[in-house]
């Protein structure tokens, strides 16, 4: 059973940048996309960030522009590159494949204070 292990996560002032990264032992990169998805308070969880087997990436929503999502296929861990962080980033950040086929990780909280 695959266990996914998200870190990273802080608090962080407006405008202020994190790096999210997530272990995924055991999942082949190179036929599965992976994605980064947030809950944020009283919401459900959604995909902010996805990445395919060629490379190939995908945004959602305010992501565009400033989050980038990176993989290191050797040590099978995905990253998430939060740059010009709001208050609505805020949440608990958890990776698995797109769309999720594993149980979820722990996630990793950011709060972003304006």
């Amino acid at each position: 059973q695959v266990q996914l292990v998200e870190s990273g996560g802080g608090l962080v002032q407006l405008g202020g940048s994190l790096r999210l990264s997530c272990r995924a032992p055991g999942i082949i990169f190179s036929i599965n996309w992976m994605a980064w998805y947030r809950q944020g308070p009283g919401t459900q969880r959604e995909m902010v960030a996805g990445i395919g087997g060629g490379g190939n990436t995908n945004y959602v929503g305010s992501a565009k522009g400033r989050f980038t999502i990176s993989r290191d296929n050797s040590r099978n861990i995905v990253y998430l590159q939060m740059n010009n962080l709001k208050p609505e980033d805020t949440g608990v950040y958890y990776c698995n494949t797109a769309p999720p086929g594993h149980s979820w990780g722990q996630g990793t909280q950011v709060t972003v204070s304006s």
